[in-house]
Formats: C-alpha cells, structure tokens, sequence
C-alpha cells in the first residue's frame, strides 16, 4: 500500500510504501487536441473569380466582380461575354466582367501566367481532397442530403452526392476553417442558400474565402439559389438562372453562366 508524502518540484506527489521502498507518481500528459483545418493555399488561382480548363460561358446578363480565365483552350472558350482584347492583346474585358479576362491563347505574359494558375488550381484540389477529419460525425453527414444543416468549422466528407433544396448554414467567425470534400456532386434546389451566421459568441460570421469545396464530380446550382465559398471542381460547374456566388469557381473543365452574378471574396 502507497502513502504520499510530499510534492517534489514539479508538484508531483511523491509516495511511498510500507515496506519501505519509495517510488512516485506522474501524470500522464493530456493527449494534444486535435489541429484545426488550416486554409487551402490557392497560389495564383486565387487570382481568378472563375477560372477553368475548357471554358466559360454565359447567358447574358451575368455579373461576374474579379478576374475570369482559361487555359489550355483559346480566348474563343469565353463565350456571350463580347469580349473586347486590349490594345496589347493580354487580356480582354467585357460590360458583364468588373475585371479582366485572360485566356491562353493571349500575347505574353498571359500564357505563362495561364499555365501557372491552372497549375495552382490543381495543387489546391489536391491538398483539399487530401484533408481528413477527426471526428467520425463529420463523415457522411445525413448520407449527403444536407437541407437544413447547420455546420461547425472543420473537414467534412462525403462518399456520396451532397444535396440541399432548403438553406444551410455555417457558423463560426472570421477565423473558422470549413472545408467540404465529397466523391460525387453537389447539387444546391432552387432557391436554397448558404448562409454565414456568426457562433455563439456572437462576433463576426465566417469568410467565404475559408469555406472551400472539393468537388470530384459536378456543381449544379439551381436557379436563383445562392451559394458561398471556393468551389474546386474536378468537372464542371453549372450556374442555372438567377444563380448566385460569393467565391470562386475553379473548375477543371467548364463553367456555364445563365444571368448569374459571381463575386470574389472581398477579404
């Protein structure tokens, strides 16, 4: 049997037995908690509101706020948008683009920088694809038909569609992380939104430039919904009418616009 005696410098207490051998205790250190989602570097693609491997159309009038692009395909991928190119060809404008829009096929510079954010792009489908979470309950979340759901920060996957036709919410503040990975598409009903609510410390709402989802399927957004967040798109992505975004499409084929209003983040 152990009695203590006296604490030694680290505060421990110190024991000893009746037989007369002295031994002492330590506690075990806590497991470390674990890290939070750390943002996904988006290198030069996050440069681009929209940017894509096979083209960009529209169906006027969208309202695009940030740079558009392409590449590998020419300038002739941008479709509905009545491009105008400068008068040194390395980039075009458009009434429906409050920025510039750069395509492969433009004078140098363009090129290079084409090449390095599709590049870029990929790096950061890559990194969120690889993300894992630690908490189990963030794994197939309501088998990926998510109306209504309210989510907290941090790694959320999917094996299967992701789907809402009512609105979803993310709460936290400007510091929180949220990144959403599934394997098939993600399909927003018409209507639905993504709304930022701020947790219940009652501060600021999350940031549409720290939400990111990784998509190895399709984005469908339906008509007037609205969503918030980076979209890295392994195929296309579809804005249907009235749709709207506050982020950025990246997407590793197409993205087509129907009267759609796209908007980077302002932070």
């Amino acid at each position: 049997q152990f009695f203590p005696t006296a604490k030694g410098a680290c505060g421990v207490d110190s024991y000893h037995c009746v037989c007369g051998s002295k031994t002492s205790s330590t506690t075990p250190a806590p497991a470390p908690a674990a890290p939070a989602a750390g943002p996904v570097p988006l290198g030069t693609a996050g440069d681009f509101v929209i940017l894509t491997k096979s083209g960009i159309s529209t169906v006027p009038t969208s309202d695009i706020t940030g740079d558009i692009g392409v590449s590998p395909v020419a300038a002739a991928a941008m479709t509905g948008f009545g491009l105008i190119a400068d008068t040194l060809s390395t980039f075009s404008t458009s009434a429906q683009v409050t920025g510039k829009a750069y395509a492969a096929s433009y004078v140098s510079p363009t090129p290079s920088k084409m090449t390095t954010a599709i590049s870029d792009m990929e790096t950061a489908y890559n990194d969120a694809a690889g993300r894992t979470t630690p908490d189990a309950k963030k794994v197939n979340l309501n088998a990926g038909l998510i109306s209504g759901t309210t989510f907290t920060a941090g790694v959320y996957k999917w094996g299967t569609d992701v789907m809402f036709s009512s609105d979803i919410y993310l709460s936290g503040d400007a510091n929180s992380i949220f990144i959403l990975q599934t394997s098939g598409n993600v399909v927003a009903g018409s209507g639905a939104k993504v709304i930022l609510q701020a947790d219940s410390s009652g501060g600021s709402t999350p940031l549409a430039s720290n939400i990111v989802w990784q998509v190895a399927g399709f984005l469908d957004a339906g008509t007037t919904s609205h969503l918030e967040g980076v979209f890295l798109v392994k195929t296309n992505a579809a804005f249907k009418t009235g749709s709207s975004l506050n982020g950025r499409i990246l997407a590793q084929t197409a993205c087509t616009l129907d009267a759609s209003t796209i908007t980077q983040p302002s932070n």
